[in-house]
């Protein structure tokens, strides 16, 4: 782990990638107490609100040690044209009191690390409800990227499971499960995905949606691994310690799983880091089409579904927040992907 740790550091753009990711997670983990209104607050009368600009400075040259906003000022109702209030300031406290909502999901609090005692403070402007484009990134953080890490863990142990199961016993039983396991790849992935949540209700709660595009996903995406760890386990079963471990008598099961699959493990932790993304467009995606996570709630991918107009967009540019934390999101993880691969390849070492 060190030495993989060290040829991380070397490569800066897979170390800034490890960053921003630690950092994605550290603000998903803690979005209650970071953002400055709960997931589902509207303000109504401020839709389509711009972001707000922090200040130290303000229009006469006056300098404060305490960071402040203007207030905007709704002026046409119609397009959504806001009028800065140069007259009023906003000051922002940090750990300042505001909406109660439970830190860590069981400690209620009022607590929140910043916001202001007058006025608003969109940090990324508002959306067409007027709810805060900033806090709701950070509440849809923790679906968008937890669906990746969990429908990896689980589509891609069973992939190894029924990898190494075929690999190892081989004939009738290496035919059935590659055969079944081709039929699931034979699918077009993206309208595999559309066909199972048509399967089930549309009125489902949050929390089943959220479970079953798990599901989906992780249905989706174990049929190709399990060929891949399939043909490494062919090769790992003729070695001696496989051999050795037959002689005394270890059952097929124990064998499998100590001695077999965890020689696969190299390929997939490079697999899952570079899988993940594609968990977290396929939750986007179905979000983003009224199948995924349901308003009131907040993932990355409904809230784009604001985003699906050209004027909206080109009016309200910064309502495409989400897919910037999409995209930076992907890259990283590809990039971080991709070191994984290098130190943890032998061959590919010692261009490094």
């Amino acid at each position: 782990m060190k030495e993989v740790l060290y040829y991380i550091k070397k490569n800066k753009l897979a170390y800034l990638s490890l960053y921003i990711l630690g950092i994605l997670y550290f603000l998903a983990i803690f979005a209650d107490f970071i953002s400055p209104y709960p997931y589902d607050l509207q303000h109504r009368d401020t839709p389509y609100h711009p972001p707000t600009q922090i200040h130290f400075v303000d229009k006469n040259g006056n300098f404060s040690l305490r960071p402040f906003v203007y207030e905007y000022k709704l002026v046409d109702p119609i397009f959504k044209k806001y009028k800065i209030n140069y007259q009023k300031k906003n000051y922002i406290y940090f750990f300042i009191d505001g909406e109660k909502h439970y830190l860590f999901g069981f400690i209620p609090t009022t607590k929140h690390l910043f916001g202001v005692k007058e006025g608003k403070l969109f940090l990324l402007g508002a959306d067409n409800l007027g709810r805060d484009i900033f806090s709701r990134l950070l509440y849809g953080a923790r679906i968008s990227l937890s669906i990746g890490v969990i429908g990896v863990l689980l589509s891609f142990s069973i992939g190894a499971i029924i990898g190494g199961i075929s690999g190892y016993y081989g004939d009738k039983v290496d035919n059935i499960l590659m055969r079944l396991s081709e039929i699931v790849m034979s699918f077009p992935g993206f309208y595999l995905m559309l066909a199972l949540r048509a399967i089930f209700p549309i009125d489902l709660s949050s929390v089943e949606v959220y479970l079953l595009i798990v599901v989906i996903l992780s249905f989706i995406g174990w049929a190709g691994l399990a060929r891949v760890i399939r043909g490494m386990v062919l090769s790992i079963r003729e070695q001696e310690f496989v051999i050795a471990a037959k002689s005394y008598g270890a059952s097929s099961f124990r064998i499998i799983t100590k001695h077999i699959i965890p020689n696969t493990y190299a390929y997939l932790l490079i697999s899952a880091t570079l899988a993940i993304p594609g968990y977290i467009l396929g939750e986007s995606a179905l979000s983003l089409l009224g199948l995924g996570i349901q308003e009131p709630y907040a993932s990355w991918g409904n809230m784009l579904s604001t985003a699906r107009s050209i004027t909206a967009i080109s009016s309200y540019p910064w309502i495409l927040s989400p897919g910037v934390a999409i995209f930076i999101t992907i890259l990283a993880f590809n990039l971080l992907g991709d070191a994984l691969r290098d130190a943890l390849d032998p061959k590919l070492r010692k261009n490094l």
